[in-house]
């Protein structure tokens, strides 16, 4: 029996996705021509000119916006195919492009340091760079919350659900995600003009990140024995499982929740309550059944986090190999 083809296309995609978060924690974001930035200008130009108060509308506008990005994706991903070195610097490049864990992870660390010499003032300013909500009535506890919850959100969002879409699609799969998750935070609001126009994207972005939401849980269940204080353990991963199966249902989104309760349980915090986004209150039920978390909290959410993205990069690594997408 002849020995079957070996399938070229799978250790490039896996060696580009690894070196893609290589770069983005060398690197950081790219400074200058950043290809997100440049679609939410392309993106924002097109609202102007397609906008509407109907749900027909805002899906068309989302269908234009990720074909502007999935096509040329796709026509490069057919390019380099049988062509390793450049499958694999095209996966890095974009890879590096559209996750933000050094970013993330740089913002939430300029958040802790003010909050752990008291300093409101400072806090309150450098959060919205980290989140949407209003920091003007939070305290140096819902500063904390605030952090700790949107390091849960965006490790899956910016870092756990880009390479699983990579290693299943390839940059096909880098660009869509990239595309519909800008979009979400563009125009995936509740309010009085997004309510309809948004809907697609909404809807688009809680079905893209379904599995990575709550592959991002298990991860952190995994990580958790590395979240010590002095020589003690704080949870095991069967107990982080047990806490995003009692409690990330409860949360308005079918994904942030399972994050940021697993987040919770593994930092032996209670997360959840009132948040405040462009006037708009939102209620919350609680997260996990710990205390109050402090702004040492931060740091070792920042931890967590890491070892998800080491994680998350093995895994997905390990998926574009075996699929050989």
């Amino acid at each position: 029996m002849a020995p079957m083809p070996r399938r070229s296309g799978s250790w490039p995609l896996a060696a580009g996705l690894a070196a893609g978060v290589a770069l983005d924690a060398l690197l950081g974001d790219p400074r200058r021509g950043h290809p997100v930035a440049a679609f939410g200008r392309a993106a924002t130009a097109l609202e102007a000119r397609d906008y509407g108060d109907s749900r027909v509308r805002g899906a068309a506008h989302a269908a234009a916006c990720l074909l502007a990005v999935t096509v040329p994706g796709a026509a490069l991903h057919r390019r380099t195919r049988g062509r390793p070195l450049g499958r694999a610097t095209a996966t890095a490049l974009a890879v590096w492009a559209v996750t933000g864990a050094r970013s993330l992870h740089h913002e939430a660390e300029r958040v802790r340091v003010p909050l752990t010499g008291h300093d409101l003032a400072s806090a309150r300013e450098m959060l919205p760079n980290l989140c949407g909500r209003d920091p003007s009535p939070l305290d140096e506890t819902e500063i904390t919350r605030a952090v700790i919850e949107s390091v849960a959100e965006n490790t899956s969002d910016a870092v756990v659900a880009p390479l699983l879409w990579g290693a299943v699609a390839g940059l096909p799969g880098l660009a869509a995600y990239r595309a519909v998750n800008t979009l979400d935070a563009m125009v995936g609001y509740r309010s009085d003009r997004y309510l309809n126009f948004g809907w697609a994207s909404a809807r688009l972005d809680d079905a893209a990140n379904w599995i990575p939401a709550r592959v991002t849980a298990a991860l952190t269940a995994a990580c958790a024995p590395l979240i010590r204080r002095g020589l003690v353990t704080r949870v095991s991963p069967w107990e982080v499982l047990a806490t995003v199966h009692r409690d990330g249902g409860h949360h308005p989104s079918p994904n942030a929740g399972r994050c940021e309760a697993a987040f919770a349980a593994a930092l032996g915090v209670r997360l959840g309550g009132t948040n405040v986004y462009g006037g708009v209150a939102e209620t919350r039920p609680g997260l996990g059944e710990g205390r109050v978390p402090d702004p040492e909290d931060i740091r070792h959410a920042i931890v967590l986090s890491r070892a998800v993205t080491v994680g998350a990069t093995a895994l997905a690594a390990l998926i574009a190999v075996v699929t050989g997408a």
